[in-house]
């Protein structure tokens, strides 16, 4: 894999974390399993078979978990600090480089796009508490998932297309939550 498209895996796959961080890993962890992508040697314990099932049953927790109210809350609550965790892991499992610095680096990036993508979801999420009183949460949560499903498939099979569509989340979910960040405070909402 060319260094495009592992940047562009990385970014897609980050980007996917920020919504499910363990469902990507997961992902990410099958695909180096099966030798789909070839992590680094300090990264080659994320294909090994007890990875594998663990991070299996925290994908499978966090995806039922996101669906119960109140749970929710506290799960991304631990999400913004799992979540950008997740992310760089992901990017050292997928970029390969003999420059140890521009690889933490790009780890921090990851982290840091993940880190946006979880605000931007948290922020709407906050928004809909307050509004439907948790209520449209669960089905906020199976919106994410899907995305986050459709992200992973897309990074694997398309990596650059992955990436321009993550962009365009980003940027969606930044402009998104902005927007209700300042409606919440013209309306007098308590903002978290």
């Amino acid at each position: 894999m060319d260094a495009a498209t592992q940047y562009a895996l990385a970014y897609a796959l980050t980007t996917t974390a920020g919504l499910r961080g363990f469902l990507t890993l997961f992902a990410a962890s099958v695909a180096a399993h099966y030798h789909w992508i070839h992590p680094s040697a300090g990264f080659a314990w994320l294909g090994a078979t007890g990875t594998v099932v663990v991070l299996g049953i925290f994908a499978l927790l966090e995806l039922v978990a996101d669906k119960i109210p109140a749970v929710d809350h506290a799960l991304h609550a631990v999400s913004f600090a799992a979540r950008p965790v997740a992310a760089a892991i992901l990017v050292g499992g997928t970029v390969t480089t003999s420059n140890s610095a521009a690889l933490y680096g790009l780890m921090a990036a990851g982290a840091l796009n993940s880190l946006v993508v979880h605000s931007s979801s948290a922020a709407t999420r906050a928004a809909s508490s307050a509004t439907t009183f948790g209520l449209a949460n669960p089905i906020l949560s199976v919106v994410e998932d899907v995305l986050a499903i459709i992200g992973i498939v897309l990074s694997f099979i398309f990596p650059i297309l992955a990436a321009i569509l993550a962009l365009i989340l980003v940027i969606s979910l930044v402009v998104a939550a902005t927007r209700v960040y300042r409606r919440m405070r013209e309306a007098g909402t308590p903002v978290a």
